[in-house]
């Protein structure tokens, strides 16, 4: 999950860092992450794994890191099965 997640970024999050050399806990917005962009990546995740991020996760938090994405697809997988 996690390697997707950083996949997604690095086509969409437009970081000037490659995702693999950023921490799990490290502040995206602060590395470059525009709500645009943060968008893009929601939507290329809800496409690859044939979910939907609630309105309730539509909150600049849960893109906020990549653990905090993880966290919250790890949820939503969750509530799937």
């Amino acid at each position: 999950m996690i390697d997707l997640v950083r996949q997604m970024i690095d086509r969409h999050g437009r970081l000037p860092a490659p995702a693999r050399d950023l921490s799990t806990n490290a502040d995206l917005y602060e590395i470059g992450l525009t709500s645009f962009a943060a968008v893009q990546v929601m939507l290329a995740l809800e496409e690859a794994l044939g979910l939907q991020f609630p309105e309730r996760m539509l909150r600049r938090q849960t893109f906020a890191t990549i653990g905090s994405i993880v966290f919250c697809l790890r949820q939503l997988e969750s509530k799937a099965a």
